[in-house]
């Protein structure tokens, strides 16, 4: 058994895992956040997806030891103070599920995408999630989602900078 210690969500927490134990399985195990899916095991599909120190990773191909000492977001730390995050409201919005099995992953994926380009093209969005795979929607609502999403982060650094002259 390995020790760990981690802040998931904004809790710290600490547990003994098995060396091999995927960090999806530990979340969704160990710690009940079950919103972080597992589609395929194999790095493949990206419902699997959370933030790991603010990157985007695929939980399934990372194992809980190697996320010692790190800072780790799921789908259920993305909401603060009651407060849809941007994207899963843009998400929400625009209807940009079907099934819902992909939408943690896409979210956290898109959420990483935005911090990183705050103004993506439909292209650059498109190439943003080519690693998370949605079997149901044909992607179109789910762009349209991350277009919402950058536009109201966009208005809201307009009016926060507009309140500040």
């Amino acid at each position: 058994m390995a020790n760990i210690e981690l802040v998931v969500d904004g809790a710290r927490v600490a547990d003994d895992v098995e060396p091999r134990t995927l960090l999806v399985h530990y979340l969704r195990e160990t710690l009940g956040k079950t919103g972080t899916v597992v589609g395929c095991d194999t790095s493949n599909c990206g419902a699997c997806t959370v933030h790991l120190d603010g990157r985007s990773v695929k939980s399934c191909n990372v194992l809980a030891v190697q996320a010692d000492g790190c800072e780790v977001t799921t789908i259920e730390g993305m909401a603060r103070d009651g407060e849809l995050h941007p994207v899963q409201a843009a998400f929400h919005e625009c209807h940009a599920l079907q099934c819902g099995y992909c939408t943690p992953g896409m979210i956290m994926q898109s959420a990483d995408l935005l911090r990183d380009n705050p103004d993506p093209s439909e292209e650059e969005i498109r190439l943003g999630l080519e690693g998370n795979l949605c079997r149901c929607t044909g992607y179109h609502n789910i762009v349209r989602a991350v277009q919402t999403a950058a536009s109201a982060s966009a208005a809201a650094s307009a009016g926060a900078a507009g309140g500040a002259s």
